[in-house]
């Protein structure tokens, strides 16, 4: 077993081109299994190593209300401009997807359902976080940012996920799988903290896979003395995808209220 406890490198800067680009601090993982800080060093810098993403996440939740599904379609062009749709499985896309959308300086999101839609400024990043705090206490500021808390900003931007979440509890580089067509890295967590009480428990568990050459997370399962209650992969996986300028262009439709 790797420990993680110690890693807290989510808002390292990584080396800058004579462009002033920023760019991997490890360009590759080696050939043999990776220590657990290794990889998460390599996760943080995920987004750096494409310019365009098309992806597709398929996510499942086991609970009391049953087998509950959504699909979420991803793209990402560097900087600044990030598209996400989610539907909810087994409806009609047309009458019950929910949109993001962002260009850097302004943020839409429409919902076809209730037909409303706001457009606001992108929110600004608290101040003082570029200070000499504890690596714990500062936040990884991403080159294109995606919607918070969504599944999106947890696999193309793991590093604050690895430090503030995998990295408490006791992780284990599990072995090898293909998930989208693609090799990845398994890595088991057991009892990381959690914001959810009702996964605040010691049998609380997590597995997630790691996209060997990019390292961005292409599968996430979550479990409960041992029953899975969450799992979400990647189905669809591709980096420099073409991107046309008008694929992340956006009008409200006719009979959209705008909240604000």
């Amino acid at each position: 077993m790797s420990s993680s406890r110690l890693w807290e490198r989510a808002a390292l800067v990584p080396a800058r081109t004579d462009a002033g680009l920023r760019r991997p601090e490890v360009v590759a993982l080696p050939p043999t299994a990776p220590t657990i800080p290794e990889l998460f060093t390599f996760m943080r810098d995920a987004e750096l190593r494409w310019e365009t993403l098309r992806m597709r996440i398929e996510e499942r939740t086991f609970g009391a209300r049953g087998e509950q599904g959504w699909t979420i379609d991803v793209a990402v062009r560097h900087p600044n401009h990030a598209r996400v749709v989610t539907t909810e499985s087994g409806r009609g896309t047309a009458t019950s997807h929910e949109l993001w959308l962002s260009d850097g300086q302004t943020v839409w999101t429409y919902s076809a359902d209730h037909q409303l839609g706001t457009k606001r400024p992108v929110r600004n990043r608290p101040r003082g976080l570029d200070r000499s705090f504890p690596g714990r206490a500062r936040v990884y500021q991403p080159l294109t940012r995606l919607p918070a808390e969504t599944l999106p900003e947890l696999f193309v931007h793991p590093a604050g996920y690895c430090q503030n979440v995998l990295a408490t509890g006791a992780c284990v580089v599990a072995g090898t799988d293909r998930v989208a067509g693609r090799e990845v890295i398994l890595v088991a967590c057991d009892h990381p903290r959690a914001v959810e009480r009702v996964a605040d428990r010691p049998d609380f568990g997590l597995e997630v896979a790691v996209d060997r050459l990019d390292g961005v997370i292409l599968r996430l399962v979550e479990t409960i003395a041992g029953e899975v209650t969450r799992i979400a992969e990647v189905v669809h996986y591709e980096p420099d995808a073409p991107l046309g300028p008008s694929f992340f262009a956006f009008e409200f439709p006719e009979g959209t209220t705008l909240l604000y």
